[in-house]
Parts: structure tokens; C-alpha cells; sequence
């Protein structure tokens, strides 16, 4: 990661997040969330959110096994 990158924040299907260049484009899987800025911006942002780093799939398993 350079600190001349803009980045922009990517959240998959599981819910997990990531940073990319803002001007490359998106691979699949991904959608942006809206954040972009530094890396370090979009780094705090991700710890913001990003409060559970299991994957939605395993979450919703484990939700489902308790219930």
C-alpha cells in the first residue's frame, strides 16, 4: 500500500471487508461501501465496523445452532 493511494472500502458476500485502489476496478465477488480516502482512513473505518471477523455464513451456523 502506497500513501499517495486513494483507496476505497470493499465488503463481500460474508460480510468481510478490504481495501482497494479506488481506480482499479472491482473485482467480483466485492461491492464498495461508500468510504474512501487514505488507508489509513479506510483502515479505521474497517475497525469501525468490521467489530465481528467471522464470516456471515459461520455466524448465522452458529446463531442457528443455539436457537
Amino acid at each position: 500500500m502506497d500513501e499517495n493511494t486513494r483507496y476505497q472500502v470493499l465488503r463481500n458476500d460474508e460480510e468481510q471487508y478490504s481495501l482497494w485502489p479506488a481506480d482499479i476496478e472491482v473485482p467480483a465477488g466485492w461491492q464498495p461501501v461508500g468510504k474512501e480516502g487514505t488507508e489509513a482512513e479506510c483502515s479505521g473505518y474497517v475497525d469501525e465496523v468490521w467489530t465481528d471477523m467471522r464470516p456471515k455464513s459461520l455466524r448465522e451456523r452458529m446463531e442457528n445452532a443455539g436457537a
